[in-house]
């Protein structure tokens, strides 16, 4: 195992402390017990939008803090769940007195320890929606029911966006439920990622294989099969997409091709290419996208495509200003 790291055990103190120095004037790092939150929390009359997961996912969701997306993100270990106290001490330090938004991706860990905050926040008003937008698998070894993937990243930000405008806890959280309605994702992988403590891969690839549906901490997909072509993969990846929801009907969607952590930028532009002009032969224009690293498995190699239907409303929110340290426009 060849990683930049010193022990094993403090990669993820480090790492923040790191993040907390580089971005001091857009959030700060609380260490016992450890959230992110925005330098100006809690801002008041205004619902606090948060979330978070286990560490490795870089940017998600620290990352993502800032104005116009995340009033705290929550980091626990490795491709490990943060505790409730953890969890509970950022819906404290964010409540504005218009309830906290928890946005939980679904994963057996995650939804029992915010489940479990939740209740030891009786005082404050916090809402929560599960993100369960993976098409891969109904189940895997971290869920029941399919995973939260890119989803998350979209409804960070148009819910931040929406509570950043002052919308009241119900929108907000009505539109965190229609984002993750309408959208689906799936990933892939060329190779597998090693979690520091562990010192070895999550799972074995051969030289000449590739996995379809990979999950984010690198549960096995749908099928393993040779490596082939890009344009092949795309072509797999967005007409499982296609078959599971109702987007071939000319209404534009929001497009994210996501890096999983080791596959090169000119890598993910080739898939980009491919992805519009497969949408435009179905005729689904795109109306916004992103193109990089924004929710990944530590090294892994590897790309997801998500794909949000959205109205004008989505595009507004999307559109609205933000400033983290990983996403930034309009400001």
């Amino acid at each position: 195992m060849k990683k930049l790291i010193n022990d094993p055990k403090d990669v993820v103190r480090e790492s923040l402390e790191g993040f907390a120095l580089a971005h001091a004037d857009i959030v700060e790092v609380v260490f016992d017990p450890l959230y992110v939150v925005r330098r100006d929390a809690p801002v008041r009359g205004k619902v606090a939008v948060i979330s978070g997961g286990g560490s490795g996912h870089e940017p998600m969701h620290s990352g993502y803090v800032g104005k116009g997306m995340l009033d705290a993100a929550i980091p626990g270990q490795v491709f490990t769940s943060p505790t409730p106290d953890q969890i509970e001490a950022a819906t404290r330090a964010v409540d504005g007195g218009a309830g906290v938004l928890h946005i939980v991706k679904n994963y057996t860990g995650d939804i029992l320890n915010f489940e479990m905050a939740a209740e030891l926040c009786q005082d404050v008003e916090v809402q929560a929606v599960v993100i369960n937008d993976d098409v891969a698998v109904e189940d895997s070894l971290y869920t029941a029911g399919r995973r939260g993937v890119g989803a998350t990243v979209l409804a960070e930000k148009i819910c931040g966006a929406a509570a950043e405008r002052g919308y009241d806890i119900e929108r907000v959280t009505g539109l965190c439920r229609e984002v993750n309605h309408h959208t689906r994702s799936m990933g892939m992988a060329l190779t597998s990622c090693t979690v520091p403590a562990a010192g070895k891969p999550t799972f074995e690839l051969g030289a000449h294989e590739m996995e379809m549906g990979i999950g984010i901490h690198g549960e096995p997909g749908r099928e393993r099969m040779p490596v082939q072509p890009v344009r092949e993969i795309v072509k797999r990846l967005v007409e499982t997409i296609l078959a599971d929801a109702a987007f071939a009907d000319g209404h534009p969607v929001i497009a994210m091709v996501n890096g999983l952590g080791g596959t090169p930028v000119i890598e993910l532009y080739l898939v980009y290419r491919e992805l519009e002009h497969l949408l435009k032969s179905h005729g689904i224009p795109i109306a916004r996208r992103l193109v990089g690293n924004y929710m990944t498995s530590l090294e892994m190699a590897g790309c997801s495509v998500t794909l949000l239907r959205a109205g004008e409303e989505l595009i507004s929110l999307w559109d609205d200003p933000v400033r983290t340290p990983g996403l930034r426009w309009g400001m």
